[in-house]
Order: C-alpha cells, then sequence, then structure tokens
C-alpha cells in the first residue's frame, strides 16, 4: 500500500499543479494526508480535502471535484467526491496481481525499509542478574529488546546485541559468605543456578533473622539505630575483597559467572537468540573515574552530604547520584562510562535500552548528564520501557524465593502441546521439535501481542489456545498455508483473473506489511508487526474457508489463489521471525 500511496500522492501533486498552480502541494505533503476512510463502501484511499482549502483558495467540495475529474490510474477502478473528500476504488485485479508480484519478487525482503544501510545502532537488553534466577520478569527485556534488533537488521542496520550482565555489587559479598557457610561446589555444579538461588535466598532470610532479633522488644525509633547483622557486616566485608581482587573471590565470582551463563544459554537457545557482547557491569568498574573526573573538572559535581551529584533540577528532576560519600559508584556512573566505551568502540548512531518502565526517571537523569558533559551523541540515546509481568497476579522477589522461572514456564508450555502433538504426529522426534517450536511461540506472542508498556497477567491457557488471538493459532495459520503449497505442486503465479472481495482483502493485508515494519521501527513497539500477523491470519483463513485454491476449476483463477498463498506463506514466515518466533510448517 506504500507503493500505491506514493504514486497516488504523485499523481495528486501533479494534478494540483495543473488545476491549480505550479509547486502548490508535494507528493509528499499530500501522502501524508491520506487516509483509510472507515466505511469501504467510500473508497480504499481518501483525501480530506478540508486541509487544502487554505492552499488552494478553494472550497472543499471544489477541490475533491477538481481533482476526481484529473485523476487516472490502472489500479483504480474509480475515483469520486464526495462532501470534501476525494475517494478512490481500487483496482481490485490490478492491484492484487502487483502486490503479490512484489512480495514473490522481493521474498524474504519484501517489507523492509532499507532504510538503515550505513548506519550501526547498538541494542542494550535481557541483561538478567548474575547468580540470579532467569525468570518471566526478563522475559520483556529478553523479546522486545530481540525483536527490536530483528527489526533493525530487517531495515538494513549493522546491529550489535549486547547482554549488558548484572555481574557486580553487594549481593556477590552475600553469596561469598553463604557459599564459605552452607555451599558445595559438587551441589552447584549439578544443579547450577538453582543452587545459587538457594543460597542467596537463605542468606537474606539468616540476614533478616539476625536484624528482627537485634531490635526484638525496641521502639521502631531505637530499632532504626540499632538493627544488626553479622552476616551482612561479613557480606560487606567479602565484596569490598571481591573489589580489592582478592584471588579466592575473583575465582568464586567467575564461577558463579560462569554457572549462571550456562544455564541463561538454555532459554536463549530456546528463543533463538545470540548476543555480540556479554560485556557487564564490572567490565566498567575501571572506566567510570574518567568520567567521574571530567564531571567534577567541568564544575557539574556538587557535594551534598558528602556524596557527589549533578543536580538537575533545572529540568524537574531528581538528582543524579553520581558517588556515594563513601566514594563508591553507582548505576549512573557506570551507564556514563558503558556508553562513552559503546560509542568510541562502535561508534553507533543509536543506542536503544530496554528495561522496565520503573528504570524510565533513572535513564532520563543520566542521558541528562551525558548530554551537559558535552557529548553531542547524547540524542541517539534511546529509552525503550515496557510494563510489568506476573502470573495471577503474583509477585516476583528473588530474595524471597517467590519466583516463577522462565524455564520452568517453557517447559511447561511445551510439554501441554507435546500432549496435544502426539495424537497427529506418532514420530516422537517431529512431536517434540513442534512442541517446542508452539509452546516457546505462545509465550512470546502472548507477551508481544500488547502494547508494551502494558502491565501484563500471564494467563497460560489463554496463550496456548488454538483459538483466537495467539501464537498457536498463528503458527497453524502458516502451516495451513505450507500444506495447500504443498498439495499445489508447481509453482503458480497472479493472472488477470478477476478477484473476489475476499482475495482483495487479502491482498490489501499483504500491503500494510512495510507500513506496519516501518511503524514498528519508529515506534519501538513489535506488538504492531504481532498485530499484523493476526490481521494477515484472519484475512488468509477467511479467504481459505470461502475460495477454492487447489480445486479450483478455472486453471487463471486457481494459479492467482496459489500465488495469494504463497505470498501470504512469504509474509507470514518473515513477519514471525521479526517477532522471535518460528515458523512450523506442520502442527
Amino acid at each position: 500500500m506504500i507503493k500505491l500511496k506514493k504514486k497516488t500522492a504523485e499523481l495528486l501533486s501533479a494534478a494540483v499543479s495543473t488545476s491549480f498552480g505550479e509547486g502548490l502541494l508535494s507528493a509528499d505533503e499530500i501522502a501524508a494526508m491520506l487516509e483509510y476512510p472507515p466505511d469501504k463502501t467510500m473508497g480504499d484511499i481518501a483525501l480530506p480535502c478540508f486541509k487544502l482549502s487554505k492552499t488552494l483558495r478553494r472550497s472543499p467540495v471544489q477541490i475533491a471535484e477538481t481533482l476526481a475529474a484529473a485523476l487516472a490510474c490502472e489500479e483504480f477502478s474509480s475515483v469520486s467526491a464526495l462532501n470534501g473528500y476525494l475517494n478512490i476504488k481500487i483496482d481490485m485485479t490490478a492491484f492484487g496481481k502487483r502486490v503479490v508480484s512484489d512480495v514473490l519478487t522481493l521474498g524474504e525482503k519484501y517489507g523492509s525499509p532499507m532504510n538503515g544501510e550505513g548506519k550501526t545502532v547498538v541494542l542494550d537488553y535481557s541483561s538478567p542478574n548474575v547468580a540470579k534466577p532467569f525468570h518471566i520478569g526478563h522475559l520483556g527485556t529478553t523479546v522486545i529488546g530481540h525483536s527490536l534488533k530483528l527489526l533493525h537488521e530487517f531495515a538494513g542496520y549493522k546491529c550489535v546485541g549486547i547482554n549488558y550482565l548484572g555481574d557486580w555489587g553487594t549481593q556477590f559479598g552475600k553469596l561469598i559468605v553463604a557459599y564459605k557457610l552452607w555451599g558445595d561446589k559438587k551441589t552447584i555444579e549439578d544443579g547450577g543456578v538453582d543452587e545459587l538461588v538457594k543460597l542467596y535466598v537463605r542468606i537474606n532470610n539468616e540476614i533478616k533473622a539476625e536484624e528482627d532479633a537485634s531490635v526484638a522488644g525496641l521502639s521502631e525509633e531505637e530499632a532504626k539505630k540499632a538493627k544488626h547483622s553479622d552476616l551482612a557486616d561479613a557480606a560487606r566485608a567479602e565484596f569490598a575483597k571481591l573489589e580489592a581482587s582478592d584471588e579466592e573471590n575473583l575465582a568464586l565470582w567467575r564461577w558463579f559467572v560462569s554457572v549462571s551463563l550456562e544455564e541463561y544459554q538454555k532459554t536463549y537457545k530456546l528463543l533463538g537468540i545470540e548476543f555480540d557482547s556479554y560485556k557487564g557491569e564490572s567490565f566498567y568498574t575501571d572506566k567510570m573515574p574518567a568520567q567521574v573526573e571530567k564531571l567534577r573538572n567541568m564544575g557539574l559535581l556538587k557535594i551534598d552530604n558528602g556524596a557527589s551529584i549533578v543536580n538537575l533540577d533545572e529540568w524537574k528532576m531528581p538528582v543524579c547520584l553520581i558517588l556515594k560519600s563513601d566514594g563508591t559508584t553507582l548505576y549512573p556512573t557506570r551507564d556514563i562510562a558503558a556508553a562513552v566505551y559503546r560509542k568510541e568502540t562502535y561508534d553507533f548512531d543509536k543506542m536503544i535500552y530496554v528495561t522496565s518502565a520503573a528504570q524510565s526517571l533513572h535513564f532520563a537523569q543520566w542521558f541528562k548528564v551525558v548530554e551537559l558533559m558535552g557529548y553531542e551523541w547524547f540524542d541517539k540515546l534511546v529509552h525503550v520501557p515496557y510494563g510489568t509481568v506476573s502470573i495471577n497476579g503474583a509477585k516476583l522477589a528473588t530474595r524471597t524465593g517467590n519466583v516463577i522461572l522462565l524455564k520452568d514456564l517453557f517447559e511447561e508450555a511445551i510439554s501441554r502441546v507435546y500432549d496435544i502433538a502426539k495424537e497427529k504426529h506418532p514420530d516422537d522426534a517431529e512431536c517434540r521439535a513442534i512442541a517446542e517450536k508452539v509452546g516457546v511461540g505462545a509465550i512470546v506472542f502472548y507477551y508481544l501481542s500488547n502494547n508494551r508498556i502494558r502491565d501484563i497477567n500471564f494467563m497460560m491457557e489463554d496463550a496456548l489456545s488454538f483459538d483466537g488471538n495467539t501464537g498457536p493459532y498463528v503458527q497453524y495459520t502458516y502451516a495451513r498455508t505450507c500444506s495447500v503449497l504443498e498439495k499445489a505442486g508447481s509453482a503458480a503465479e497472479m493472472t488477470d483473473a478477476p478477484l473476489s472481495e475476499l482475495e482483495f482483502e487479502l491482498s490489501k493485508v499483504l500491503s500494510m506489511f512495510p507500513e506496519r515494519v516501518s511503524a514498528a521501527i519508529a515506534e519501538y513497539e513489535p506488538s504492531i508487526v504481532t498485530r499484523y500477523i493476526l490481521d494477515l491470519s484472519a484475512a488468509y483463513n477467511r479467504f481459505y474457508h470461502d475460495c477454492k485454491i487447489v480445486s479450483c476449476e478455472d486453471e487463471a483463477l486457481r494459479s492467482s489463489r496459489i500465488a495469494l498463498t504463497r505470498a501470504t506463506n512469504r509474509v507470514l514466515k518473515t513477519a514471525l521471525g521479526l517477532i522471535c518466533m518460528q515458523s512450523p510448517e506442520k502442527i
């Protein structure tokens, strides 16, 4: 549809020049005004001429009537004027023939805006905290982030995916103490990150118990001053040793990171995700002092109760804390150092951070600090926030062990699909392959079918349904196109056989793919592609149920219908791939 809208705008611009005077309205200006009428009986494309009255110094009715008389195109079946609107009806057969030809000619490139060539995008996403479980709370940053990477790659950008691991901080002091007190190497080697989580939960519970015991019988005011835990002191001491490069603690830390990464890779493999860099927080430890010194030399650092801050009152934001009163750094310091390093390393045209909406203020603050530091690329930093996710309203908390692991969620989904699939597929290997694609896809699609900023309460039964707007439904539609093409045998092309309304509607949806891809990239919103997949699946299924395809007696019409199926198959496969989903040929 982009191509036809562009052509329509060019024709209208020429008609305006001929009828009202040269250079009054460019094709781009007119293209921005074109609409899709809500009432299909009025037309397929409309130009509200009210917006032109001032420029052309005519009434909307007169403008519409003049342009209607001057406009002609082989893809228009009619052009009419009504109440100040110019309404254009598309020639169904000519349009369908051109759209399907575009899809089949361009193949996997169909829909790409190709506006990213020669540009680099860095994407920071997923980024779990080491030695903690990969739970459902990480689903958003992981699948939104990777989908945005796939979309930008599709548009021609060179993309660098960074997994900014949370591999540094006081939690490692706690974990080292817990391991030395209660840990066992073989238990962790066998149980992986789950055993590290048990140790982390245990020491937090023990610290809380010690703190509660230390203030028993005291008033609330007295308790604030008296609360104490020997284990918490020990944890701080062990982390201080780690920061001082104590070899024993460094060896334990490296092991914890390795054990965690091995576990995370299993989930990434299910999702088909690979990263270009796993440089975590620890990598930037020695790169922060230079940025702190730059802030100090520029006079941006202020001292507030011993802490070093950047005052952001002028921009109606709280102060940005750079150094604690004890001189230790914080997240903004590390993020600034990381951004500078990435600019120097990758020379990005854009850097995208995909994190929870709860961190929006944090990003706004340090983005502003980067600007104040004089880095000209400050406006190339983009924060893409998303809402929270829960299951049946359950909140997630690693410290208490109240988490729903992503691997468990995937395993349950795969198991449920397997039980259904084995009734149709006796071959166990084939059945398991289908179950994995559909089970994982169901969870991804369920998540990405919502606007990213919305909070999601995950319901497994809804996600796995083959009815309604679900992952299994769209994957089943793709498998249906594969089945039709297998039965059809040889390839087919669009002919001049007249198309019905259903076939035309399918062609129109196919034509919308480039627009939806461009919108998804511009708005950093994968759900635009997800909703498009639903629209295309619905249009194809209506066509499939009401139109004979392989059994059609009219050879010319049969060829066109098979070609429409081929085009749908191609676009569905591309679109599913853009949202981290596989395309099973059988379900």
